[in-house]
């Protein structure tokens, strides 16, 4: 299992980088600087920074595996295999951070507070004729737009016309299925499309073209599928690892901050809140 550090800290500004310690043991100027690819910023002295910062939390938890005199053996997962370092940081986690085991009591607590997460989304079955046009061609969207209304006119007298209209106005391909674009849910159409959607009921067409950056549409809502919530049981073993891993998250930036605490750290500020993550 890999360790890697995220550390997130208010930026402090100096003139420039300066020698950096923990605990009397420097962190190479060198190591900072190939460290900062790891940390893109606007300016290069903060990616300077966010990397040292990296670097001393790293420092801490090696000396304090050190002191406590722990090995660990590098473990290999997805085909990458952990390096020494690493393979310490996990075996320092493993023993000094606690992390307990949500019980199904608070998993079912948490389900039932969030049961809005457990759903599925709602399906949408819909067929639409689209007036091409690009959004910032005033002239053809107006053009595109009369042209769609007088469709829409049509088809609120002959509803049945629809797949006929679509076939020889649309330009979408879907305009072969006579407009027919199949099951839907909200976000994989545009924000305007989705709109739409849910305003309508079934059999219905939309009461006026619908605009987005691909041109004037006419929409027919033809089916719609409600999402259900889904079981407990269904979801029981996601929830425990949410929490889990939520659990262990603040539990590692409390060890690590109780580190920085205690340590003597010189060439850069660590004050605020420490992440540290295993991935």
């Amino acid at each position: 299992m890999a360790v890697s550090i995220e550390v997130r800290f208010p930026t402090k500004t100096t003139e420039k980088p300066v020698k950096v310690s923990v605990n009397g043991v420097t962190i190479p100027r060198d190591d900072i600087v190939r460290e900062m690819q790891n940390h893109p910023a606007d300016k290069p002295f903060a990616a300077w920074q966010q990397a040292a910062r990296a670097l001393v939390v790293r420092e801490l938890l090696m000396q304090r595996a050190q002191a406590l005199g722990l090995s660990a053996e590098p473990l290999t997962e997805d085909g990458r295999r952990e390096t020494e370092d690493e393979a310490l940081m996990r075996a320092l986690v493993d023993s000094e951070v606690a992390v307990p085991e949500p019980d199904d009591a608070t998993c079912r607590r948490y389900y039932d507070s969030n049961r809005a997460r457990f759903r599925s989304p709602d399906i949408y079955e819909a067929s639409h004729i689209l007036f091409a046009a690009p959004a910032e061609d005033k002239d053809a969207s107006a053009e595109a737009r009369a042209d769609a209304e007088a469709v829409l006119a049509t088809l609120q007298d002959d509803p049945d016309a629809f797949a006929a209209l679509a076939q020889a106005y649309s330009r979408c391909p879907s305009a072969a299925q006579g407009g027919n674009l199949g099951q839907l849910t909200l976000d994989q159409v545009t924000a305007e499309f989705a709109d739409a959607l849910e305003t309508m009921k079934a059999g219905e067409l939309c009461l006026t073209p619908v605009e987005t950056r691909y041109g004037i549409h006419i929409i027919r809502l033809d089916r719609k599928v409600e999402g259900r919530t889904l079981p407990y049981e269904a979801v029981a073993e996601r929830i425990a690892d949410y929490l889990r891993d939520s659990v262990m998250h603040r539990a590692q930036a409390q060890y690590v901050a109780r580190l920085v605490s205690a340590a003597q750290i010189d060439g850069v500020t660590l004050a605020g809140a420490a992440e540290h993550r295993v991935n």
